[in-house]
């Protein structure tokens, strides 16, 4: 376990990675998903409402950044038309579910349900942009994604229990980020696909 205050260290870092993003996505260099990055926005910030309830304290950091930096993503997608990603059903049907989520925690009113409904929702607004990538890792900036996975392994070595409020979202942020990272730096979908032509 690490000092609590090194999670500024992390959120810093993550907000390095989203802002690069963002310029990216203002310049058009980058599609970002808008079902993926609303509902990214939308579940950590409900997460981070959550954690604050639950006590969690300077930790809760994470989350927020989390969910600030695609909000602003979000916002920025609609003012380059270079940055668009083309919407189908499946990102449609995982949005909508992805709400279903948020809406079960509204009915719980618990601190750790929402921190599961939350993890749930964002999981589900993941899969449009880990499909992308995996499809056209050329419309997607791996680095951000790493500086998350960065923020997110150092809030756990300052988590002082182990309890879901605690460790929940940082380990799904770590692990979706991870995912998305290598598949758009190693291209990993193009990979697959050269194999299986070659079989």
């Amino acid at each position: 376990m690490i000092d609590e205050r090194f999670v500024i260290l992390g959120s810093v870092i993550a907000a390095i990675g989203g802002l690069s993003y963002l310029i990216d996505t203002v310049k058009g260099k980058v599609k970002p998903n808008k079902v993926s990055f609303l509902m990214w926005a939308l579940a950590p910030l409900i997460a981070f409402a959550a954690e604050v309830k639950e006590g969690i304290g300077l930790l809760a950091l994470t989350t927020f950044v989390a969910g600030f930096e695609p909000l602003l993503i979000f916002i920025a997608s609609f003012f380059n038309k270079g940055a668009k990603w083309k919407l189908n059903t499946f990102d449609l049907v995982c949005g909508s579910l992805s709400i279903v989520g948020l809406i079960f925690w509204q009915i719980t009113k618990s601190g750790n349900i929402a921190i599961i409904f939350s993890i749930v929702a964002d999981g589900l607004a993941s899969l449009p942009t880990i499909i992308k990538s995996f499809n056209h890792p050329e419309t997607e900036s791996g680095w951000p994604y790493f500086t998350s996975v960065i923020s997110a392994t150092i809030a756990l070595f300052v988590v002082k229990d182990s309890s879901l409020a605690s460790i929940g979202f940082p380990v799904y942020l770590l692990i979706v980020c991870l995912i998305i990272f290598l598949l758009v730096q190693f291209k990993i979908g193009k990979l697959v696909k050269t194999a299986f032509q070659k079989i």
